[in-house]
């Protein structure tokens, strides 16, 4: 029977998001300056206010208040009538040092040895229904929300948005589980009040489904394009004028947003949040590890859709188990239990092997708090940062280093593919 698939986003604007980018900015800075650093860093941001919490080892010292009101005028959080400004909020912070029961369990006399940063079971997935091996329905939302933030920033035919927004869409599946056509797309967008509420709204109609549907629409391959069809239900700001938004609207939190971060909805999650953590908390680390695995798994040829799980006891190196499911759509003559042994054969799973194969001790979380942490492009970037004391530090690091395809040759010499 067909079935319909419905994922979501959020902009970089969303209260949520801009908690994640503050925690990430945070890590980033301890980690450009010391990359031994153990971080799990909390950020909430209301009304004119943003809190800092959380637990820190470290041996350099970051103006963190700065750092916060950076991100925040980044985002575009620059005028008071937003009631959350980058210039005039206030900014607390109650980071402290780290619990050293914590830390005794992840140190250890070898490198190779360091335990796990806390117990827990993480996912990674994929699938070959987009170029990026994302599912459809979030790989959209994605886009959309993208678009409608360069729109923002660039061309002036949307200059009226303000940062907030979300997104959704719905494809229709057919019964060998491919996508036949998009059912509907869901556009909720903050915007500046210019003008009476049914003027507003049917100009952010008209300008969402004529401008920015078009622009995600044409960076598609003709197959994904062709389900674009008349037949789409669109709901825009659906609830009317969206005037009152970003943390002023409603309060954000770190971490609330790990469906969006990962795979809207498909495979699976572990329920740990990424953004504001350092890569000695498997959280983060691990999901990276097992979205690398099951994206080069897929490219390989191995299976057309794979979800891998891991999970650690904190303290531990090695994973307590390692699973993976093709959910049938293996390409090898294999039952799932001996793709899984293979895999652990192919990948060290310790979260030092974690850190070092993918190159997870440089400062390059930022750019993941906002639009997904999975199905981004690897890029090489050169990024200056500045600690407390008014040092530089200018590095070129590796971005998204868990997309990288770089095992698939390996995948295909251990199962005889070609």
């Amino acid at each position: 029977m067909p079935y319909l698939f419905t994922s979501e986003s959020v902009s970089e604007g969303h209260p949520d998001k801009v908690s994640d980018q503050i925690s990430d900015t945070l890590v980033d800075h301890f980690l450009a300056f010391d990359p031994s650093s153990k971080v799990a860093c909390e950020t909430l941001v209301t009304t004119g206010q943003v809190v800092l919490a959380g637990e820190v080892k470290s041996s350099t010292y970051l103006d963190v208040q700065t750092l916060a009101r950076d991100v925040i005028r980044k985002i575009g959080y620059t005028k008071s009538e937003y009631m959350f400004e980058a210039n005039s909020c206030g900014v607390l912070s109650a980071i402290h040092e780290q619990s050293p029961e914590i830390n005794q369990g992840v140190e250890r006399q070898t490198d190779e040895e360091q335990g796990a940063g806390d117990q827990g079971m993480m996912f990674g997935y994929a699938t070959n229904e987009t170029e990026n091996y994302m599912p459809l329905a979030l790989d959209l939302s994605h886009r959309i929300l993208r678009k409608l933030a360069e729109m923002r920033r660039g061309n002036g035919r949307m200059d009226y948005l303000r940062p907030d927004a979300k997104s959704q869409v719905t494809i229709e599946y057919d019964d060998t589980h491919r996508p036949v056509r998009i059912d509907s797309i869901v556009v909720s967008t903050q915007h500046d009040d210019f003008g009476a509420d049914e003027e507003m709204l049917a100009r952010i109609r008209q300008d969402v489904i004529e401008l920015v549907i078009p622009a995600v629409r044409d960076q598609l391959k003709p197959d994904l394009q062709a389900l674009f069809t008349d037949n789409i239900t669109y709901h825009v700001n659906p609830t009317g004028k969206f005037v009152i938004g970003g943390p002023h609207g409603d309060t954000g939190l770190t971490g609330r947003k790990i469906i969006v971060d990962t795979y809207g909805g498909k495979g699976a999650h572990g329920g740990g949040a990424f953004s504001g953590k350092d890569p000695s908390k498997v959280d983060r680390s691990a999901a990276y590890a097992t979205r690398h695995i099951a994206k080069n798994l897929v490219a390989a040829g191995v299976a057309d859709e794979v979800l891998v799980q891991v999970s650690y006891a904190i303290g531990v190196a090695h994973p307590t188990n390692v699973y993976v499911n093709t959910y049938g759509s293996a390409k090898v003559d294999l039952p799932d239990s001996v793709i899984a042994r293979r895999v652990a054969e192919l990948f060290d799973l310790r979260p030092y092997a974690i850190e070092q194969r993918l190159k997870l001790r440089n400062p390059i979380y930022l750019d993941t708090a906002a639009y997904g942490h999975m199905g981004r492009e690897p890029e090489t970037k050169t990024i200056t940062f500045r600690n407390g004391s008014g040092e530089e530090k200018t590095l070129t690091v590796e971005t998204f280093t868990w997309e990288k395809l770089d095992y698939v040759d390996k995948i295909r010499g251990a199962f005889g593919l070609k």
